[in-house]
């Protein structure tokens, strides 16, 4: 049996193979992020030994740049391993004296790794679990985009129209961004009379359209250069309102799947379609997971142990090691489930209770959760809640 490891990089890997003794059969072959180079190691593994099932193929979840080669290597019908790479760097403080780390010396380590097999595997899920991730850590970029543009939008309306944030609770609403795409400046109001501007947006009343009308008479916004303050704002609306609609398609997309899939997570109070989405295509596989407590610890809910001699930290912060998007939909959750799950709610209180902060005491329901979700999952069962 041979073990190979890659040293996973953007555009180029390196792959190192050891027999089952532990000696080094070649080390430090480059290949290019390619066809040709996929090819190229290939090749080199061919000349050892034609049949696929005589490697063990091992490598790092480094961003999404293992995938050109997983994707390759998997059509040949090689037995692959993705690993997480604190796995790695845990190896490597065993093994390591010096703490070196280049693609070299990874590769080896992965390699030996892979031949001891202490490690938890990162199996890529089938294709609709797969699908999901992407779907969802999509959309969790489109959420943040939105964010930032809204912050853009704050940051402008405080130049020209510092007033208007009073007037509307949520500026964001539908008939807030028609009017700012109309009227993106005090001035632009001053024609129109309140009749008019509550006939053109019926949603706005009478009252509303005077208000308006009168914060912007007396506005104390910048008017030079309010030609391009407006073009700045109708172009941050514009783009929220866009982006706000992929979103909605995105979750089209995720609900569709997550039909598919029939999975009981959604019977867990907090989690709906889009969470539970992220909550699947994160976890992958539930068996990889031989405890509630491993899943907890691949969230990053689990918390940190500071302990020397006779000293012991009396608090403790949470790790936040492993999947930040699976600890952001589980933490999520565990906010709704906090208030609605009649079992999840009394834990809550009792942690406030004890005089801890909210935050602490929903940090202490995520990892409850956790318990829950592995075995619905496990058991392939719904939640029933259990007074």
């Amino acid at each position: 049996m041979f073990f190979v490891g890659i040293g996973i990089g953007k555009n180029n890997h390196v792959a190192s193979m050891m027999d089952d003794t532990g000696k080094v059969v070649f080390k430090a072959f480059s290949f290019p992020n390619t066809s040709d180079g996929g090819n190229a190691l290939f090749s080199k593994l061919a000349s050892y030994s034609l049949n696929p099932s005589d490697f063990e193929i091992g490598m790092e979840a480094t961003g999404h740049y293992w995938l050109s080669v997983y994707s390759f290597l998997f059509e040949k019908r090689f037995l692959l391993h993705v690993i997480n790479p604190i796995q790695t760097d845990g190896w490597r403080r065993g093994t390591e004296i010096r703490r070196r780390k280049n693609d070299i010396i990874d590769s080896i380590l992965i390699a030996d790794l892979i031949r001891y097999g202490q490690f938890v595997e990162t199996r890529l899920a089938d294709e609709e679990l797969f699908s999901l991730r992407t779907l969802t850590r999509f959309r969790t970029y489109l959420v943040e985009s939105i964010s930032d543009l809204k912050r853009k939008v704050v940051c402008v309306l405080d130049q020209v129209f510092p007033e208007y944030q009073s007037i509307f609770s949520d500026i964001f609403g539908k008939t807030s961004k028609e009017i700012l795409l109309q009227f993106s400046s005090p001035i632009d109001f001053e024609p129109v009379s309140s009749e008019t501007l509550a006939e053109l947006l019926a949603q706005l009343s009478r009252q509303k359209a005077e208000q308006l009308k009168a914060a912007a008479s007396s506005s104390f916004g910048v008017t030079f250069a309010k030609n391009s303050f407006t073009f700045q704002l109708k172009s941050l609306i514009e783009q929220i309102s866009f982006i706000e609609k992929q979103v909605k398609e995105t979750e089209a997309e995720i609900s569709g799947i997550m039909e598919k899939l029939e999975s009981p997570i959604t019977t867990i109070a907090g989690i709906g379609a889009v969470t539970g989405a992220a909550i699947l295509s994160e976890i992958g596989d539930i068996p990889k997971f031989d405890s509630p407590r491993k899943l907890v610890a691949f969230a990053g809910l689990d918390a940190t142990v500071t302990q020397s001699g006779e000293f012991e930290a009396a608090h403790n912060v949470m790790s936040k090691r492993g999947s930040p998007y699976l600890r952001k939909a589980i933490f999520q959750s565990a906010l709704i489930a906090s208030f609605k799950d009649p079992v999840l709610s009394v834990y809550y209180q009792k942690k406030r209770a004890e005089g801890k902060h909210h935050l602490t005491c929903v940090g202490a329901v995520a990892r409850k959760m956790c318990n829950i979700i592995y075995a619905v999952l496990k058991n392939n069962q719904s939640y029933v809640p259990k007074a």
